[in-house]
């Protein structure tokens, strides 16, 4: 089945001038020019006349990450005109989609036709190609991140030519680029394994940090998909379990949702971040009303509306993946840091899980896995708590998450990830000449 696309001319075919910036705030970029490809071959022709005029090549998303892994002095791809889902195989059980396509297209798509993606993160404003390259994920047993769904991509490699990739064709090229941090070439096009549409059940609920520490390999263990928040400055977490449902569908009331997921989440969370900002010391009593201020609440819908939610408070972030038997640990000495120390945390600390996989630079790759992650208000002084994270994450084997904030680099990721040299191997392959490099991937990647 083919799906055609309305696909908006906002970008323009020629190449356009400007600074570019991240969702955060915290990374500009000022490419010579930029473009914005509607098909493949649009994109193929850029990346030969940039290669031409001796520029650099990076491709953007929406600017979810908080690391510059996408910005470039050179030539900047824009993903707004090469969108799209292009193709529905519901024998093969697939769904190809343009590289440019955003997360929230893809998932409004696939529900029409009755299908899903299993798992998910918890937002969907990213690119298909933004998301996957830098190991988006969700939480999960036995499903993965997203790039651990895909099942065949196009590269666009540094001269210009176009790699087709799969399990079996070009198979170590596909084996790195699913989380390929854009340093193999630009993506065109994603092939994702999808299901029949199903239902979850979440069920949310406030639990003692204590009790969810105490129990968190049984909760693990006991839910399909297991997260919770806890709350610096107190001892308060709040749980979510989403779990396969029969049925019937059974969505937040229109009322009670908007004012739990826009109301508190959003709006009330923005004044308190807004006050905690001009006045540190509130934060801890703010940090107690807020853990209180979300109910237990149980609803039933299809994926998507499940596992995401809007963001509209922005902040910047870091989060590490740990093996999965360090998360009591590092949570706890994660507390005790926050105890001891004058830090005035107002972002809740976020825990997920995700099984091993087998992409090369995947977070996950090789062993289970627990995800801690640190945010701050954007505006708000960050460096001091998050070098203090990262202190507790690396010492307990941490792999940064590649879109978020972090120091490592590629001697300490080198050790982090056994299949490492495979993915350099291929990089120095495809792209000798660093056409597809930047200042972010030659301190993660090398040069």
């Amino acid at each position: 089945m083919t799906v055609s696309n309305a696909v908006g001319r906002s970008g323009g075919r020629g190449p356009t001038t400007g600074p570019w910036r991240n969702w955060a705030g915290n990374v500009t970029a000022r490419p010579t020019r930029s473009v914005a490809p509607a098909s493949t071959e649009e994109l193929a022709a850029a990346v030969r006349a940039a290669a031409a005029d001796g520029l650099t090549v990076k491709a953007v998303g929406t600017g979810h990450s908080f690391t510059p892994a996408a910005a470039t002095d050179g030539l900047l791809i824009r993903p707004e005109r090469l969108t799209g889902v292009r193709r529905i195989d519901r024998a093969a059980g697939t769904v190809t989609v343009a590289a440019g396509t955003p997360l929230k297209h893809l998932n409004e798509t696939l529900a029409a036709h009755g299908l899903s993606l299993t798992n998910m993160g918890d937002i969907m404003e990213q690119t298909v190609s933004g998301a996957t390259a830098t190991g988006t994920h969700g939480t999960g047993r036995t499903s993965a991140s997203l790039a651990a769904q895909i099942t065949a991509l196009e590269l666009v490699t540094a001269d210009g030519s176009v790699l087709t990739c799969s399990a079996d064709e070009n198979p170590d090229v596909f084996a790195a680029a699913r989380l390929g941090l854009g340093a193999l070439g630009v993506i065109s096009e994603l092939a994702f394994a999808v299901e029949p549409e199903f239902l979850l059940t979440a069920r949310e609920e406030p639990m003692p940090y204590d009790e969810v520490t105490d129990r968190f390999d049984e909760l693990v263990a006991e839910n399909e998909h297991f997260e919770f928040y806890w709350f610096p400055h107190t001892g308060s977490c709040n749980t979510k379990r989403n779990n396969r449902s029969q049925g019937p569908a059974a969505p937040p009331g229109r009322v009670s949702g908007w004012i739990e997921d826009e109301l508190l989440s959003n709006g009330v969370f923005q004044l308190a971040c807004t006050v905690g900002r001009a006045v540190p010391a509130a934060i801890p009593g703010i940090a107690k009303i807020s853990s209180r201020a979300l109910s237990a609440r149980t609803y039933t819908d299809i994926p998507y509306k499940v596992f995401t939610s809007p963001r509209r408070v922005r902040f910047v972030e870091m989060e590490y993946a740990l093996p999965r038997a360090a998360a009591v640990a590092a949570l706890g000495a994660l507390k005790a840091l926050v105890e001891r120390s004058d830090f005035k945390i107002s972002f809740p600390v976020e825990v997920r899980t995700a099984p091993a996989d087998d992409i090369p630079l995947s977070t996950a790759s090789g062993r289970d896995t627990v995800y801690v992650a640190v945010h701050m208000y954007r505006g708000t002084p960050h460096q001091a708590y998050f070098a203090a994270v990262e202190r507790i994450m690396t010492a307990h084997e941490g792999r940064p998450h590649w879109g978020k904030l972090h120091t490592r680099d590629a001697a300490y990721l080198a050790e982090a990830y056994p299949r490492f040299g495979g993915f350099t191997a291929v990089r120095d392959r495809l792209d000798p000449d660093r056409r597809f490099a930047n200042a972010y991937l030659r301190r993660v990647l090398g040069d």
